[in-house]
């Protein structure tokens, strides 16, 4: 029996966790309690085609087009083929998703379901439990399997480092209550979440600042994708996410005069891909001085607003609007990370023993632009793979690295080509870059709330490479300022450089100086630190500094 260390506590963490536990002795190392991740938060739902006029090849079309080229085909296959299998699994662990309208109790799967439509979807194939807390619902249902298991959870707690032998994952070293202490491990599996902290503006809880991408990028895991950052189109502009749903409902977007605007930008208006829809409020925001749009759902009617979407609700109220009687103002936020370590379906990365799944991973589902309600599908699958891969030491082998020369070179995709057919499912190559050593420190000392007001600026929806380039340059000699910046300073390094060499326009990433898509840049480019003795992410020598 192996010891299995998962790093994180999110819907892919706890999914890998249970699955391990199965075989192996398994720990989880949480920074806050058990369900405090971005799962939690979640409020759209997960897709899957589940009912009878749907299929995995449409979704995966579906998918594959949301992701702008750069989604990895046979990822995609793997995701909604695996799928809907995965989500009566979440039925047997206890996760009851919402009855349609009219449906009497008790319900049959599937047939009783309430089916919810949002943008990029060609039917309506998102399911929602708790009606907008859909994340909620499902995180308490695999916390309290759980706590109910054999796993072990150590709460308030972090790895600092992970611990390498021979080239190998060993494990961790663990920062707690108790103290800090290396923990051994056959494997580790990170599971950290996104990187939403990283900018001013976020729908991203407290938790998520990227430390798991730092922990394998520290280790010498390659890194990819990290460009590609999706931002919510609407978010209350006093903070608290506008789930996708309400769009989906027939909720429309306004100017400051009210006017509808999205049917000028694109012929599906509210429901195109979140890129176009978030980027189009922003040029609206800029064309009106600033002032947020406005969210119009009264035509849905108090009744259906509170019992469809109870949560989105009560945040809405608790700024003193009544949404059924008058639009609400939105702005954009960071969202969802498409990059991450770079892993295949299994949450593999390129060094021995360390896996990745959820956010912390790239598995390149989600290509250049997540299709919305994918995510929650991908924690699903790929941290149930993760946990029944995942073994004794050397047992599982490394994702390839593609081989490194002086102008980069290039690989297949990180699995092979999808059945369907096309143009979208050729194999997207992998390019490995030459990068410096994004942990190296300065001399200039930047808070996490300084690198987040300078990120937002400079790699925000749109971007402009002199911008970036300034912003790159000033973090050349700087050094973090407290314990949050440690993860925070070097994942900007790498975001800045990534989205600095990408010299198009694609997804998520616009660039108002390159604002066309280049075919020659169909690629995934990927990073691994410099050769180092130490994978160390934090030092005992820290200095807990403001700056400016």
């Amino acid at each position: 029996m192996a010891h299995i260390l998962v790093i994180g506590s999110g819907m892919a963490g706890l999914v890998a966790a249970l699955r391990a536990a199965r075989r192996h002795d398994v720990t989880i190392v949480t920074k806050d309690v058990l369900t405090a991740g971005s799962t939690a938060w979640a409020q759209g739902g997960i897709a899957a085609a589940v009912f009878p006029d749907d299929s995995a090849a449409l979704h995966a079309r579906d998918t594959l087009i949301a992701g702008a080229g750069l989604s990895d085909p046979a990822a995609v296959d793997v995701l909604c083929t695996e799928g809907p299998a995965r989500v009566h699994d979440l039925v047997a662990l206890g996760v009851a998703f919402d009855p349609a309208e009219g449906a009497v109790a008790p319900f049959d799967e599937v047939s009783d379901w309430a089916r919810g439509l949002e943008a990029a979807h060609s039917v309506a194939r998102v399911l929602h439990a708790g009606g907008d807390a859909t994340g909620r619902v499902i995180e308490t249902a695999l916390a309290a399997a759980v706590r109910e298991g054999r796993i072990r959870a150590r709460e308030f707690a972090r790895a600092t480092s992970l611990i390498m032998r021979d080239g190998a994952i060993a494990g961790a070293v663990v920062e707690g209550p108790e103290g800090v202490a290396e923990v051994a491990a056959d494997a580790v599996i990170l599971a950290t979440g996104g990187n939403g902290r990283l900018y001013r503006h976020t729908t991203n809880p407290p938790v998520s600042t990227g430390d798991g991408v730092i922990l394998a990028y520290a280790a010498g895991a390659a890194i990819a994708d990290l460009e590609f950052v999706q931002f919510h189109p609407t978010v209350l502009a006093g903070g608290g996410l506008v789930s996708e749903a309400v769009r989906g409902e027939g909720a429309t977007l306004l100017d400051a005069e009210g006017r509808r605007f999205m049917l000028d930008v694109d012929p599906r208006a509210e429901l195109a891909p979140r890129d176009i829809v978030a980027r189009a409020i922003a040029r609206q925001m800029r064309a009106q001085d600033g002032r947020p749009v406005l969210l119009d759902a009264t035509m849905l009617g108090a009744a259906v607003l509170a019992e469809r979407f109870p949560t989105i609700d009560a945040l809405v109220r608790a700024t003193g609007v009544d949404w059924a009687r008058e639009p609400v103002p939105v702005t954009p936020a960071a969202h969802y990370a498409m990059g991450g370590a770079l892993t295949d379906m299994d949450g593999r990365t390129t060094v021995p023993g360390l896996f990745a799944v959820g956010e912390t991973g790239s598995t390149g589902v989600h290509g250049a632009n997540r299709l919305a309600s994918n995510s929650l599908l991908e924690a699903l699958v790929v941290g149930w793979r993760a946990g029944d891969a995942v073994g004794a030491a050397g047992s599982v082998p490394a994702l390839p690295l593609p081989a490194l020369s002086d102008t980069g070179s290039t690989s297949t995709s990180t699995i092979q080509e999808s059945p369907y057919g096309g143009e979208l499912d050729t194999p997207v190559s992998l390019v490995r870059e030459i990068a410096a050593d994004a942990l190296a420190d300065g001399t200039v000392a930047w808070s996490a709330d300084r690198i987040r007001d300078r990120a937002w600026e400079a790699l925000g929806l749109e971007r402009n490479g002199d911008e970036m380039a300034d912003f790159a340059r000033e973090l050349e000699d700087a050094r973090p300022a407290d314990d949050e910046a440690r993860s925070l300073l070097p994942l900007a390094r790498l975001t800045a450089a990534a989205a600095l060499t990408r010299t198009e326009s694609r997804g998520a990433h616009w660039r108002d100086d390159f604002p066309d898509t280049d075919p020659a840049q169909r690629v995934r480019r990927v990073v691994v630190r410099p050769a180092s003795d130490s994978p160390e992410l934090w030092r005992s020598d820290a200095r807990a500094e403001v700056s400016a």
